[in-house]
């Protein structure tokens, strides 16, 4: 099937989301259109992946939001599988790196090389690392030191590499799947809050319940194996990031949003139990990514406009790395995601 993908003009009404000129008719037909594919992407992705429906949803809304993400879970429960068939699936030049406590940074970014020519005439030449993708899978990436860590930081936020004195732009477009083992934490190094900061979502991937299981044995233990097709490609995915920003967001949700934040953190909470329990909360960029992400849960479902329950499914995702307990919170077991889930009954 042949999507034509028209040019977006970004008109809606702010506040109701309904169209109210032509240029605004056209975008919700062309948000129609990109829905669509969306629901594509999503089928294809369940014949390979199984039983991670809300991981493999928040994976996109993080990619269709033009950001990054960390998937968090035990082994064996799919995280390489998921990048894998989204750089298919996508149409993205995806690529993996296992990191290691004695990678390089220039083992990411590329180095320069002596090159000699016939003529006997010796120049350097730019060899690129693999970060210049698409799609990067970063497996495991508290296992690298600090120095490869902050190189790949420069690299997710500028989307560019500095080598030698020369900047060298990465393709469009650019998205980093980072992957966490919660489990073996030795020889690790834990990231620090500026580069957590600049994952826009830490994913949480649990085991799946029986039937997922089932179906997933039978599925993958036999002769035949599904392999995923391309539903969009780079072009298509841009044009569909380029959707979610056109998208409006009613006053309503703006105000959630920017209520739900500042109750997170311990200088602007009127909240006892965040006062009491959280260290330090979100800054303005968590803001801003919820709004984005809302988005784009939003265009995912089909909707025009996101609502107070994209809010919801998506806060802890988006808050969760952006918060810390104090001591005695630790002390008592309480848990950020339970912090979170009481704010957010506070939003009605």
């Amino acid at each position: 099937m042949t999507h034509q993908i028209l040019p977006i003009q970004p008109l809606l009404a702010p506040e109701t989301g309904a169209p109210s000129t032509p240029d605004a008719t056209a975008l919700a037909q062309e948000a129609d259109v990109i829905a669509g594919l969306l629901q594509e992407v999503r089928t294809e992705i369940g014949r390979v992946v199984f039983g991670q429906r809300d991981v493999v949803d928040q994976a996109l809304v993080s990619i269709l939001s033009g950001g990054h993400a960390l998937l968090v879970g035990a082994p064996g429960l799919g995280k390489t599988l998921l990048v894998t068939t989204l750089g298919t699936v996508l149409g993205l030049d995806s690529r993996r790196v296992q990191f290691t406590p004695d990678l390089m940074p220039s083992d990411i970014t590329g180095s320069e090389i002596l090159d000699e020519d016939a003529s006997g005439h010796r120049s350097f030449r730019f060899i690129p690392g693999p970060v210049f993708c698409q799609l990067l899978m970063a497996d495991e990436i508290n296992r690298a030191s600090p120095r490869t860590q902050s190189a790949l930081l420069q690299a997710m936020q500028e989307h560019k590499v500095a080598i030698a004195g020369t900047e060298y732009p990465l393709p469009r477009p650019f998205h980093v799947l980072a992957t966490q083992n919660p489990i073996d934490q030795e020889g690790t190094y834990p990231l620090p809050e500026a580069q957590l900061d600049r994952f826009m979502l830490q994913i949480n991937l649990a085991f799946p319940d029986e039937a997922d299981e089932r179906a997933m044995l039978l599925a993958t233990t036999g002769n035949a194996h599904v392999q995923p097709r391309a539903v969009l490609s780079a072009e298509k995915l841009i044009a569909a990031q380029m959707m979610v920003r056109a998208l409006p967001v009613g006053e309503r949700i703006v105000d959630a949003i920017l209520k739900l934040v500042r109750m997170a953190r311990p200088e602007t909470s009127d909240v006892e139990q965040v006062r009491d329990a959280i260290a330090w909360g979100p800054g303005p960029r968590a803001a801003q990514t919820l709004m984005l992400a809302t988005r784009a849960r939003a265009l995912l479902d089909g909707r025009l406009s996101p609502s107070l329950d994209d809010v919801a499914a998506l806060a802890v995702p988006v808050l969760a790395h952006r918060m810390a307990l104090s001591f005695s919170a630790r002390a008592d077991s309480t848990r950020v995601e339970d912090v979170i889930a009481g704010l957010v009954q506070r939003l009605g």
